[in-house]
C-alpha cells in the first residue's frame, strides 16, 4: 500500500470509513464559526459545523463537526463525526467516528464506534469504543 500524505496527515494508513469527511472545505459548511467569535452557551443544530473559534457549553449535532486549527472549544460534545484539528477541553461522544489530527488536542473522555488518534496529537482522557 502506497501512503499518501493528504491534508499533511497520514490517514491513509487507518481503515477510516467515510473518507468524504476529510476532504470537507470551509464552503461546503452552512455554518462557520470564524476566528473572531467567542460563543458562550449551547449550540444545536443538524447540519454540519465547523469551529474555527471559540466555544464555551455544549454542542449537540445531529450531524458532523470540525473543530479547525485555530479553534480553542470547552465543551462537551455530542455528534455524528468529530474531526479536532484545534483544542477540545471536554468530552466528546460520536456515532461514528472521532479523529484527532496532529494538530489537534483533546483533555476529555472520547466515545465512538471508531476513534483515530494520529500520531502528534495530544490525547488526555479515556476512550470507549462503542460496538
Amino acid at each position: 500500500m502506497t501512503v499518501k500524505p493528504i491534508d499533511g496527515t497520514f490517514r491513509d494508513m487507518f481503515d477510516v470509513k467515510d473518507s468524504d469527511f476529510f476532504e470537507l472545505e470551509e464552503e461546503d459548511f452552512d455554518t462557520v464559526l470564524a476566528t473572531d467569535i467567542k460563543f458562550k452557551g449551547k449550540i444545536t443544530l443538524k447540519k454540519p459545523f465547523m469551529i474555527k473559534g471559540a466555544v464555551t457549553g455544549s454542542i449537540d449535532a445531529k450531524s458532523d463537526i470540525v473543530i479547525d486549527s485555530s479553534a480553542n472549544v470547552e465543551a462537551t460534545i455530542v455528534a455524528q463525526r468529530v474531526l479536532v484539528r484545534g483544542k477540545v477541553i471536554g468530552n466528546i461522544s460520536a456515532q461514528q467516528l472521532v479523529f484527532v489530527t496532529a494538530t489537534g488536542t483533546v483533555s476529555g473522555d472520547i466515545e465512538a464506534t471508531q476513534i483515530v488518534l494520529e500520531p502528534g496529537s495530544t490525547f488526555t482522557g479515556r476512550c470507549t469504543m462503542l460496538k
